[in-house]
């Protein structure tokens, strides 16, 4: 039954396995292993940039396309729910209508990108994507009337969905039951549905035909396969995959903001997210996102008290110093790069040794 969930894309290592079993289970009862607000939206963060960084993969690591637009699919996504939520009030059915909404706009603007771009090389493609990623951007930021500018949208959702609505009186195991929790699980189980959906779409017939387009377009274009639509295509799946990512987080967060859904930040981010996890393999994306966003939330901390406890010896305090935590960062990345050139699941996998 496992096989068939996974669509026959086994881990192929016991340890990436036991790696993924871990985050897994982690992530599903984080409510309850790591209770506290910051650690809950940490979880959430993870499950919901899972889903993002997932569906760039298939678009960089399964078909070779290298895009700098997911950002825009993103925020259209979560600008969808805003929108919707502002209008309509803090209802299901707006959330519904926004996330509907979001997906429509972006399949149809990477359909618009994917069939006017593609045909160029990929160097072309990328600075297309970059400039219409930043124009969408600007104009977002300037159409305040609608979006809130710069300001950005704070919105309602139902009671359901927020700390106010109590399910049970009592807490279970000192964790309340309301409805953070159950928006919680929406990212959780959202983002899990995303996961196996596109390691269905890498592992049928499609997919197949996009690798087969990384490894020799050329090859690929002179057995018959149209390059360009398989290449639209997946554009557009991947779109989407983002779009629901972008809903699912304006969700959790209740606002949205160029700064926060429309950054080249959170471009550079997928990228790095991707690349740590493993071009190629959508278990990279669960392994990437889960190591970056932990480091972007504890990786000061951590400095924080490797400074207090280093603080009676000389130069280590300053190395350690909470406000270089970007460097370490940093660093962090260039040796996962020099180590594990084919990401973490490459190497679990014994891949690029």
């Amino acid at each position: 039954m496992l096989h068939s969930i996974l669509s026959g894309d086994q881990p192929r290592s016991k340890i990436l396995s036991l790696v993924l079993i871990i985050i897994v289970l982690g992530l599903a009862f984080a409510p309850f292993l790591f209770p506290g607000t910051r650690s809950l939206d940490t979880a959430a963060r993870i499950c919901i940039f899972i889903a993002l960084v997932a569906s760039y993969d298939l678009l960089l690591g399964y078909t070779g396309i290298v895009s700098f637009a997911h950002t825009m699919f993103f925020g259209v996504g979560a600008y969808g729910v805003a929108l919707a939520s502002v209008h309509m009030g803090p209802g299901f059915d707006a959330l519904i209508v926004g996330t509907l909404a979001g997906i429509l706009v972006a399949a149809i603007l990477a359909a618009i990108i994917g069939l006017f771009s593609l045909r160029v090389r990929a160097i072309f493609f990328a600075m297309i994507t970059l400039a219409v990623a930043t124009a969408v951007a600007v104009l977002f930021s300037q159409m305040s009337g609608l979006t809130g500018g710069e300001d950005g949208l704070n919105f309602k959702i139902p009671r359901a969905l927020t700390s106010a609505q109590k399910f049970l009186a009592d807490p279970i195991f000192g964790v309340k039951i309301n409805g953070k929790l159950l928006n919680y699980y929406l990212m959780f189980f959202g983002s899990l549905t995303l996961i196996l959906i596109f390691l269905r779409i890498v592992n049928s017939p499609f997919g197949r035909v996009l690798q087969a387009i990384r490894e020799n377009e050329f090859r690929a274009e002179s057995i018959g396969y149209k390059i360009v639509i398989f290449r639209t295509g997946a554009s557009v799946i991947s779109a989407i995959g983002a779009a629901i990512a972008g809903s699912l987080y304006a969700i959790w967060l209740r606002y949205v903001g160029p700064d926060t859904t429309l950054s080249f930040e959170i471009m550079i981010d997928i990228l790095l997210m991707v690349v740590i996890g493993g071009m190629g393999t959508i278990y990279g994306a669960v392994i990437g996102a889960t190591i970056f966003v932990i480091a972007q939330n504890y990786l000061q901390n951590l400095m924080g008290a490797a400074a207090d406890a280093t603080s009676s010896l000389p130069i280590l305090p300053l190395i350690f110093n909470p406000d270089r935590w970007l460097l370490w960062l940093g660093l962090l990345f260039i040796l996962s790069v020099y180590f594990f050139p084919k990401g973490v699941v490459g190497r679990l996998r014994g891949e690029g040794k």
